[in-house]
C-alpha cells in the first residue's frame, strides 16, 4: 500500500472500512416504521371522524398533529430507502446523510407543532369550545393504545439512529397528546370546566418542545461534522501518539457520517526505522477496539518526511510527555 512520494519521501496511506455496523438492522427499522405508519394513519382518520362527531377541536387539532407525524414517518421511511442506494464515485458515502436530514426535519417539525399548540391553546383560552367528553375520551383512549404500541415497536429499533429517534419522538409527542386529551376529557366530564383542555395543551407543548432539543443538537452536530458524541478528538490523538514509535499526529479529523458511523482521517509520523505499515495496523486496531472507529484513513510517514501545516491539529509525543509531567 506504500508508494514513492514524488518529492523523495515515502507516503504510506491506509484505509479501514467498516460496512456492516451501520447497515445492520436497517431492514428491521423499515419494517418497524411501516407498521407504526399504518397504525397512525388509521388513527388519524378515526380522530378526524371523531372530531366532527363530538365537536372536539382538541381531537381535530391532534389529528392535524398526527398528519404531520405521518409525513415525518413517511419521510423517515424514504430516507432509509434512499440511504440504501449504492455508492458512486462522486458520492463515496452514498445517501446515508439523508437519515440525518430527515432527523433534522423531524426536529424542526416538532418545534413547529409546539408553537402551533401554544397558539391554539391561547385561542381556546379566549373562547373554550364545548365538546362531547364521553366520545372524546373513547377516541383518546384508542389513540393512547395505538401510540403505546408504536412507542414499543420503535423503541426496540431506535438505538443510536437519529432517523429512528426522530420518529420515536413524534410518537412520544402523540402519546403525550393522547394523555392530554384523556385528562381534558375526564375533567370536562367530571366538572364541566372547559379550560382544562387548553391548559393541558400548553403543558404538552412544553414537553414536546424540550424533547426536540437533543434531536436538533445531535443532527446539527453531525451536519457540522463535529466529533461523535462521547468521543473527544484530543483524547483520541493522545492515545494514538501514546503507541510505541508514533512521534506525531496532525491533521486529525474525526466526524460522524451518519448515526453509528464514525470516521477518522489523520497524518501520522513515526520514528525513523519504524515499520509504517505495522504502525498503521496497530493504530487501526486501537481506534476500532477503544473507540469503535472502524472507518479510518491514515497516512503514515517517517519523521522528517513531512511537517505539520496546521499546528492546532498537531499532537506530538513530546507535548504528550510534557502534559503527563
Amino acid at each position: 500500500m506504500g508508494e514513492e512520494h514524488p518529492h523523495g519521501g515515502h507516503s504510506h496511506g491506509g484505509h479501514a472500512h467498516g460496512g456492516g455496523g451501520h447497515a445492520h438492522g436497517a431492514g428491521a427499522n423499515k419494517r418497524a416504521l411501516g407498521v407504526v405508519l399504518s397504525f397512525t394513519l388509521a388513527y388519524m382518520i378515526a380522530e378526524i371522524v371523531g372530531g366532527f362527531v363530538t365537536g372536539s377541536l382538541a381531537l381535530l387539532a391532534d389529528a392535524a398533529h398526527m398528519a404531520s407525524d405521518n409525513i415525518a414517518l413517511g419521510l423517515a421511511l424514504f430516507a432509509f430507502w434512499l440511504s440504501a442506494k449504492p455508492v458512486t464515485p462522486n458520492r463515496s458515502f452514498g445517501y446515508k446523510r439523508t437519515e440525518i436530514l430527515a432527523a433534522l426535519f423531524n426536529g424542526l417539525t416538532i418545534v413547529a407543532i409546539s408553537l402551533w399548540v401554544f397558539y391554539e391553546a391561547f385561542r381556546r383560552l379566549q373562547d373554550p369550545p364545548e365538546v362531547r367528553g364521553g366520545w372524546m375520551l373513547v377516541v383518546a383512549v384508542i389513540g393512547l393504545v395505538i401510540n403505546l404500541a408504536g412507542l414499543l415497536i420503535l423503541s426496540r429499533s431506535a438505538g443510536e439512529n437519529l432517523n429512528m429517534q426522530g420518529a420515536l419522538r413524534h410518537i412520544l409527542a402523540d402519546l403525550l397528546g393522547s394523555v392530554g386529551v384523556i385528562v381534558g376529557a375526564v375533567v370536562v366530564l367530571a366538572t364541566g370546566w372547559r379550560y382544562a383542555d387548553p391548559l393541558i395543551s400548553v403543558f404538552i407543548g412544553v414537553l414536546v418542545l424540550v424533547s426536540s432539543w437533543k434531536l436538533l443538537k445531535d443532527s446539527v452536530n453531525v451536519l457540522l461534522e463535529s466529533s461523535p458524541t462521547g468521543i473527544d478528538a484530543r483524547e483520541v490523538g493522545r492515545a494514538m501518539v501514546g503507541l510505541e514509535g508514533v512521534e506525531e499526529v496532525h491533521d486529525l479529523h474525526l466526524w460522524t457520517v451518519t448515526s453509528g458511523f464514525p470516521a477518522l482521517a489523520a497524518h501520522v509520523l513515526v520514528a525513523t526505522g519504524k515499520d509504517c505499515h505495522a504502525s498503521r495496523r496497530e493504530l487501526e486496531e486501537l481506534l476500532e477496539h477503544e473507540y469503535g472507529i472502524d472507518h479510518t484513513t491514515l497516512q503514515v510517514d517517517h519523521v522528517g518526511d513531512h511537517e505539520a501545516e496546521n499546528q492546532e491539529l498537531r499532537i506530538a509525543a513530546r507535548s504528550l510527555s510534557e502534559t503527563r509531567t
